[in-house]
């Protein structure tokens, strides 16, 4: 099939969104079983929490190079090589008998992520344009958006009936299929390019990351003060200026910092970082109202099908205000309705039915926010992105959703736990909301003052 006259189909995009949701429903779904996987497999509570966080950190460190890379060797290669990765990494889940598999399991599912991501949206870039290409950016959004929003329910219900590993075997079938609806699409390349892979960069970027995320994450543990967290703070902050240094201006680096000079582009991906920093919420509410108010896990779940609904519903209507008076208001838009539905979230101090009345509007309207906002920030991205680096460009968007969660999750809840212990766990979890808050509100900012009025071409975005 001649890939210059192709054009997107439906059964296209429904083998991209099962592509998606083999990370963002399946892969996402392992935080919601964790009693039952320890229970299972006898791994500590520590280890299980490394195990976890492994995919995110993953996906994100490795996402850039894996979008540059589908540019080269073809994004529907790229896609595929995804889907057997994530084949392999739920398999290794589904015969984990302790913590070796479990770990080489999530690393190769985050590795599978940053494969499929980028490639998806650089597919969806190439054979679909204008309204259709909105379109198709929507139902991707709800691939990613949707599927982490019914992870808990869809993995809660399948552990409870099935068992835990069910997840993964439904996530191996919905691989498969995506394989099946895809096979006839045609390749899509960019130019070839004659500078050589970014080894360098990718070893300092990996090195920083891990450091960072260590630092975040275990710092309380080993004492903020010690040797060992104060050294990998020192190795996170040289990894930065070094990476920057040794990137600017390389031929072939692993982020081109050119993209950047576009404002449209640098402000969706800024604010993409700090709206997905904001699922940190998710983390510190739920495991609030559990802690503090006596809720069960299932009664934690109910409070937010708010957001899923909403952020499910408004994804395609943020791409009909899109397309109707573009992209930069309704970003706007969709972050204060986050903001507002995030901080009453942290008013803890309210009673019993009260707050509880509270959350789920919270929750409802984070996720009106959140979709309002997903589909106008991902089409601003891409349509200022040059076709010969759109999978690089995609690979940087996607990156800043990756470590924009995992950071944002990892700081969250470090508040939270550092203010419970000294205080409160109703204090803690204001701290730890109000931090979502500052997320949200420089996700507002890089909008209002980097995103143009029109983002129509790529010159006036430039202006």
């Amino acid at each position: 099939m001649d890939a210059t006259t192709y054009k997107g189909t439906n059964k296209m995009l429904t083998g991209i969104v099962f592509s998606v949701i083999t990370f963002w429903l399946f892969a996402q779904a392992m935080v919601n079983v964790v009693p039952a996987v320890q229970s299972d497999l006898g791994v500590s509570a520590g280890t299980l929490n490394i195990a976890i966080s492994l995919t995110a950190l993953f996906s994100g460190i490795f996402i850039v190079a894996a979008g540059g890379l589908a540019d080269q060797i073809g994004r529907k290669k790229m896609t595929f090589i995804g889907l057997v990765l994530s084949i392999i990494g739920s398999l290794c889940l589904v015969f984990a008998t302790g913590a070796f598999l479990l770990i080489v399991g999530r690393i190769i599912q985050g590795l599978s992520a940053a494969s499929i991501m980028p490639a998806t949206i650089a597919l969806v870039k190439a054979y679909f344009e204008g309204a259709e290409r909105q379109r198709a950016l929507s139902y991707w959004s709800i691939g990613s958006w949707g599927g982490s929003g019914v992870c808990s329910f869809a993995g809660g219900a399948i552990a409870t009936y099935l068992g835990w590993k069910w997840i993964f075997i439904f996530s191996i079938i919905f691989a498969l299929l995506a394989m099946l609806l895809i096979k006839d699409v045609p390749e899509s390349k960019g130019e070839k390019s004659k500078t050589k892979f970014d080894v360098s960069g990718l070893i300092v970027f990996i090195i920083t990351m891990v450091a960072l995320n260590i630092f975040i994450t275990q710092g309380a543990d080993l004492g903020w003060t010690s040797l060992l967290t104060l050294t990998l703070l020192v190795v996170a902050i040289a990894g930065i200026i070094l990476f920057i240094k040794i990137e600017k201006g390389k031929a072939g680096a692993l982020i081109e910092f050119d993209l950047f000079k576009n404002r449209a582009y640098t402000g969706a991906t800024v604010s993409n970082f700090f709206l997905n920093a904001v699922a940190g919420t998710l983390v510190v509410a739920n495991t609030y109202v559990q802690v503090g108010r006596g809720f069960t896990a299932f009664q934690s779940g109910i409070l937010s099908l708010g957001y899923l609904v909403a952020v499910l519903g408004m994804i395609r209507v943020g791409e009909k205000i899109l397309q109707k008076i573009g992209a930069k208001k309704p970003m706007v838009w969709g972050t204060v309705l986050t903001i507002i539905g995030v901080g009453i979230m942290g008013l803890t101090f309210l009673p019993g039915i009260f707050y509880t009345i509270v959350v789920f509007l919270g929750f409802a309207l984070f996720g009106v926010g959140l979709g309002m906002y997903a589909t106008p920030s991902t089409d601003t991205a891409v349509t200022n992105a040059p076709d010969d680096k759109i999978g690089a460009a995609s690979g940087i968007y996607k990156m800043a959703s990756s470590l924009g969660g995992a950071f944002g999750v990892a700081i969250s809840a470090t508040a939270y736990a550092t203010i419970s212990a000294v205080s409160n766990v109703s204090l803690g979890a204001s701290a730890g909301i109000v931090v979502n808050v500052i997320f949200a509100v420089v996700a507002l900012l890089s909008i209002i003052f980097l995103i143009p009025n029109k983002t129509g071409t790529k010159e006036e975005a430039n202006q």
